[in-house]
């Protein structure tokens, strides 16, 4: 309205300050005027999703910014968009070309499913074309919207720098995992602050979710992170985050083993190809804390499977042994990193339906980095034919130096072996060079048909799309942290599903069967505990979404626990449909997930004790025997307290089930 404004006053000065006949000027001059007043006010566009609720506004004048409505309550302000190649910004004074729209309403079958073995992806999408061989696509669903730009050059680019700016109306809170550098595996604990609050200083990784009014929540992060580094959040003017970059690595140090530290970086943020797609810059929005567990955002937003055959692959569970440190006892061996107790694993995950376990530090010399030759102690050969006469497949633990500096060698030795997956660890960077260290993984490992579990990672980004083979990451304050601190505990637990679990599968790593209150817990390296309630470990199979699933604790922990191991013995690691029944951001979770003709129920609350009424109207007409598994009534003094009962259900019933503070509750449903 200001720019029509001062367009018409430079009209009427022009008109009275000259001695034209309004007649004779006729339409031609109407004509100058109005480019003239398109000139001075720019373009707009609007793009809404199917549903109408969300709606995406995009202003073209001395630059290119977008802003958001949800319902129509503005809850991203005008935001700039630019990208600066080869010395020029792309964005400044942009002149359109062209434009087009596009509506996909399509059900997408995911080779591995996680929440749901169908996704029905429904968006309207607006492409624009600027002079300058540039575009910017949007795109709007119903639970959020994202867009990315996109180039054409001839020539290779050299991106120099990328304006991403988040501007919000208010001063909403926001919870930021906040990172201490770049150099990070984003196993952060999560702080709220206001905008006006957010320390100047700190830097964010991602997912970061903002509260907006009326409980509408708005998660940031990213899809389709390919050749380009990942972004960070920190504080920018006024009610604004701005995006900082890992620039490219020009220098690196060995200050251990297993970590590469970047000490200087080039001036530049990425070199690539000239013609390409950026990363999607994506917002999830849902008035109901319910709906972040259920998006599927960053899949959809990113590119889909390639050309290599994935249907090998095959999720399940796996026998961990660092958690526990090798302490296996009753037994007449010495336990430790050696094959006598690995085929002691073996034994136990054939016993109890579990697919796969996994040795980790300590099979190769960490000094040496040999991948080739294992220590004396671990007969590699022997274990694999021995998991493969019991059923069970064995993923080996690696640092990702040690790989790089034999990629192909180990990779080969890797498949000759026969082993099922790698765990790739200590990455800790998503710079450009690293990000496409682990597609380069991805790939190399598709090709000998191994799984990949990246630990020490960034966040998710889309790459399990394209290579299904990638079946987890870290990236999440889990369960380990409990050798060590008091960080992974029920109030980090309920804060997870709604932000990291947004941008993929979690490796938690749960099953903790020594569980503590807070007030008798003790961080103990080799004998750790976890804390909250027993109930509280078994919901996470449910709740935590990770198609690879660990069991951290000792096998002979397991095997004298027999009730919980009916449970874990049968939990499935992918689901056919998923219903977030209940749910409130950091406080409390109910989900429900099927998995062929059964269902499982978990629930976890945080410190505060709490009772929560499930509806089991999700089920279909029957009747249905439901094993559960409750927080005892000394729980809350005693975490190791539960009770199992069985009981029948029906689609009408409703249950009011109770959780110790910390607790949790979880239950199999099968029809009678």
């Amino acid at each position: 309205m200001i720019h029509m404004q001062k367009a018409f006053k430079i009209m009427f000065y022009i008109f009275r300050n000259t001695n034209c006949n309004l007649k004779k000027i006729g339409l031609s001059f109407f004509s100058v005027v109005l480019l003239f007043i398109n000139q001075v006010a720019g373009q707009e566009f609007t793009l809404k999703s199917p549903a109408g609720n969300n709606e995406v506004q995009i202003r073209i004048g001395d630059n290119i910014s977008y802003r958001v409505l949800h319902k129509g309550e503005e809850v991203l302000s005008f935001s700039p968009i630019s990208i600066t190649i080869n010395g020029m910004q792309l964005g400044e004074n942009p002149k359109i070309k062209k434009q087009n729209s596009v509506t996909v309403d399509r059900v997408i079958e995911p080779v591995v499913r996680v929440k749901r073995a169908e996704i029905v992806e429904n968006y309207n999408q607006l492409n624009l074309t600027f002079k300058g061989n540039f575009g910017v696509r949007f795109r709007a669903y119903n639970d959020g919207v994202a867009y990315r730009i996109e180039t054409t050059l001839k020539k290779d680019a050299q991106v120099d720098e990328e304006e991403l700016v988040y501007n919000f109306p208010e001063n909403f809170k926001g919870n930021f995992p906040i990172s201490d550098g770049f150099f990070s595996h984003q196993e952060r604990t999560s702080f709220q602050y206001s905008l006006d609050g957010l320390p100047q200083k700190e830097m964010s990784c991602l997912p970061v979710l903002m509260h907006v009014n009326n409980g509408v929540k708005l998660a940031i992060t990213e899809a389709d992170l390919y050749d380009y580094p990942g972004f960070y959040l920190k504080k920018g003017d006024g009610n604004s985050l701005k995006a900082v970059f890992p620039y490219y690595p020009l220098k690196t140090i060995r200050p251990r083993d297993r970590d590469v530290k970047v000490v200087e970086r080039e001036p530049f943020m990425a070199k690539t190809q000239g013609k390409r797609t950026y990363p999607w810059r994506l917002m999830v929005i849902s008035d109901d804390d319910t709906e972040l567990i259920e998006n599927e955002l960053v899949y959809l937003l990113s590119r889909e499977q390639n050309e290599i055959d994935m249907d090998w692959v095959k999720p399940g569970k796996a026998s961990w042994d660092w958690y526990n440190a090798n302490n296996v006892y009753g037994v007449d061996f010495k336990s430790g990193f050696n094959t006598e107790t690995y085929k002691y694993y073996i034994d136990f995950a054939s016993r109890s339906n579990i697919e796969y376990i996994i040795i980790d530090e300590g099979w190769y010399d960490i000094e040496t980095g040999d991948l080739l030759n294992p220590v004396d102690a671990i007969r590699m050969e022997e274990l694999i034919q021995y998991g493969k006469e019991k059923g069970v497949g064995i993923i080996l633990w690696v640092t990702w130096k040690a790989l790089e500096d034999q990629f192909e060698d180990a990779m080969d030795k890797f498949q000759s072996w026969d082993i099922k997956g790698i765990k790739v660890d200590f990455m800790k960077r998503d710079d450009q060079w690293m990000v496409n260290y682990y597609e380069k993984v991805a790939r190399g490992a598709a090709k000998r048909k191994l799984l990949v579990d990246f630990h020490g990672s960034y966040k998710p980004s889309g790459l399990r799309r394209a290579y299904p083979n990638v079946i987890t990451s870290e990236g999440v304050l889990g369960l380990e942290q409990n050798k060590g601190s008091t960080l992974a505990n029920p109030e980090n637990n309920l804060i997870i599903p709604f932000t990291r679990m947004l941008a993929g599968p979690m490796d938690y790593t749960p099953g903790a069967m020594a569980n503590a209150q807070k007030e008798n817990h003790s961080p103990i390296f080799e004998r750790p505990m976890s804390l909250g309630t027993r109930c509280h470990q078994l919901a996470m199979f449910v709740v935590y979404e990770s198609p690879l699933q660990m069991l951290a604790d000792t096998p002979s922990r397991y095997l004298k626990e027999t009730e919980a191991m009916e449970f874990l013995s049968v939990v499935p690691t992918v689901w056919d449909k998923t219903i977030a029944l209940d749910a409130q951001f950091s406080d409390y979770i109910v989900v429900a997930r099927k998995s062929g003709d059964d269902w499982y129920v978990g629930a976890m609350t945080d410190w505060t004790a709490r009772d929560l009424e499930i509806d089991f109207s999700f089920l279909n007409e029957g009747s249905y025997t439901m094993t559960l598994y409750q927080d005892g009534v000394n729980a809350n003094r005693f975490a190791e307290d539960y009770k199992r009962l069985e009981l029948e259900v029906t689609p009408s019933d409703k249950k009011t089930i109770h959780l110790a503070p910390g607790g949790g509750w979880v239950a199999r449903i099968v029809r009678k």
